[in-house]
């Protein structure tokens, strides 16, 4: 008798094939290339049932994004002073607007938290990563009609260089030596020392493309980008409005005809605008309330945990920061543990006064940094060595410092009291903070969203030459491993360094850090969004409006 089961495929590869062969059928129906009922008969084709065809075609068409409706979000952040500078964006609500919706980057950091092209198409590195060479994606239009070229983008990275600029992202590009156009679609980037990173970096949402005036400035006043959308109205601080860009080079994003963005920093008024139907969508739901929004009917509560944190800067040019047991001794008067359950209600985990978190990985553990507890004696002890019996100090917070920074203050202020230290809590207004208090306050209530990678946390806030380095800190060796750090290519000796730095952080820095903060947003059903949310930055890594679509 013939053996015929070598012309058998296994069951496995025939499941493998189908498997694939359908995928490529949904790909299709989701890109416009299939209509419904092509997509029934090659299911039927595939060996489904009519019933479960049927089924699959109703799950397809549920995550097919769907172009047209206005997108109405609320946000907290925004100011007064908000400018559409991207080397001024400051907070969420100019995060947004700028960097979600009209401008892009030389490169996005994905959902799924890897990065990716974007109007840089490709790059490549010298063997030392000092020179960088990128090929300018083409055929992109701006919002004006321009065509990009290496010239916009070379006069938007000088933009935040040189002496004169005053632009927040400074910091993480003072390793720039030259930026120069290498013909018409490609950019070449030398640099002091190298950096493994650089890429990375250049996602940063300070960075977004502007046209060139052709005099080696940008046009940012007019808003004009090469994004999703286009600004037709915008009120700083209060409202901005924009408009699909029908000539995005993104065909599948930006699938709203427009976006309203409006600035509701009370918890409160955010969460009533969404369940009366006033927003689709709204950033940092209160925590202690979540549990009754999840009970709204036709509202999505949705949590995403990244590198968020809160931060208490101390200013350690003015007394009595200057002194790192003061330092110290605040350190110790934070009870974390009480800060997790009754500020974050459990949304986050135990900070360790670093800034290097739970999605970074070159992160200290425990056996390298002990974590740090709440302890009034050895608070006491520190003022002690300071020469001081007791200390009478003003704390300032908002709630745009954090949600629930007025709350945490008032904890801290009775968890000091043992040790001798007594704090007046000053509630500054939420407009306004981050120009008038922030940086300006000797201790104040702050948050940050983390950083990719720790070149670029360190870079943009910890430097001693950093615009936002809100400390005010200055430490030689730290600052000798910061560059050596950024040129560093073998892995373990790359790690020490980054260890080595946060030891240092923790020890002699001017931040107190309580906790790592999960981030907290709702959106009605009507609002449908990929499976995979980003957590880099808030709302979907503050892509909302080109990534979400409506039912």
């Amino acid at each position: 008798m013939s053996n015929h089961s070598n012309h058998l495929k296994p069951c496995e590869t025939v499941a493998r094939e189908t498997l694939e062969k359908f995928n490529r059928l949904q790909s299709s129906f989701e890109n416009g290339k299939v209509n419904r009922r092509n997509f029934m008969a090659g299911a039927l084709a595939l060996g489904f049932s009519m019933t479960a065809a049927s089924a699959l075609l109703n799950k397809a068409e549920a995550a097919t994004p769907k172009k047209g409706g206005q997108l109405r979000t609320a946000l907290t952040g925004g100011a007064t002073s908000d400018v559409l500078d991207p080397g001024q964006i400051l907070d969420l609500y100019m995060i947004s607007v700028q960097f979600g919706q009209l401008r892009n980057g030389l490169t996005e950091v994905a959902a799924e938290g890897n990065l990716i092209p974007e109007l840089a198409e490709s790059w490549e590195s010298s063997p030392d990563a000092k020179t960088w060479s990128f090929k300018i994606r083409q055929g992109v239009e701006f919002h004006n009609g321009k065509t990009l070229d290496s010239r916009d983008v070379v006069d938007s990275l000088n933009h935040h260089l040189g002496e004169a600029s005053t632009s927040a992202a400074k910091g993480i590009l003072n390793g720039i030596v030259s930026v120069k156009a290498d013909g018409k679609n490609a950019v070449v980037v030398e640099l002091s020392g190298g950096d493994a990173d650089f890429p990375f970096i250049l996602s940063d949402y300070h960075l977004g493309i502007c046209p060139s005036n052709g005099d080696g400035a940008i046009d940012w006043q007019s808003g004009t980008g090469t994004g999703g959308y286009s600004l037709v109205e915008h009120e700083a601080g209060v409202r901005t409005l924009t408009k699909r860009n029908p000539n995005y080079w993104k065909a599948d994003k930006a699938h709203f005809d427009e976006n309203e963005t409006l600035q509701i920093p009370d918890a409160n008024s955010r969460t009533n605008a969404l369940r009366t139907d006033a927003v689709d969508c709204m950033n940092n739901v209160e925590v202690k309330t979540v549990k009754r929004l999840m009970q709204v009917e036709g509202i999505k509560v949705v949590s995403t945990t990244g590198n968020k944190q809160i931060t208490l800067p101390m200013r350690t040019d003015i007394a009595p920061f200057d002194d790192n047991n003061v330092r110290l001794a605040i350190k110790h008067i934070v009870d974390r543990e009480q800060w997790l359950q009754k500020i974050a209600y459990g949304y986050g985990e135990l900070g360790n006064d670093n800034p290097i978190g739970p999605a970074n990985i070159y992160r200290a553990t425990t056996e390298e940094i002990p974590q740090r507890a709440y302890d009034p004696d050895k608070a006491r002890s520190y003022l002690k060595k300071a020469g001081m019996d007791s200390l009478k100090i003003k704390f300032h917070a908002s709630e745009t410092g954090f949600g629930g920074a007025v709350d945490a203050a008032q904890l801290m202020q009775e968890s000091a009291r043992p040790a001798g230290i007594d704090i007046e809590v000053v509630r500054e207004p939420d407009d306004g903070y981050w120009s008038n208090v922030w940086m300006q306050k000797p201790w104040v209530a702050c948050y940050w969203s983390g950083r990719p990678t720790e070149n670029w946390m360190f870079s943009q806030i910890y430097a001693a030459d950093a615009k936002w380095n809100d400390t005010y800190w200055k430490h030689d060796r730290f600052n000798q491993l910061l560059l050596q750090g950024r040129a560093e290519l073998d892995e373990k000796k790359r790690r020490e360094i980054y260890v080595e730095m946060q030891q240092i952080v923790h020890n002699e820095g001017g931040v107190a850090l309580p906790l790592f903060l999960s981030d907290v947003h709702a959106h009605t059903d009507k609002v449908k969004t990929p499976e995979v949310i980003g957590a880099n930055w808030e709302l979907d890594g503050a892509k909302n409006a080109e990534r979400w679509w409506f039912a």
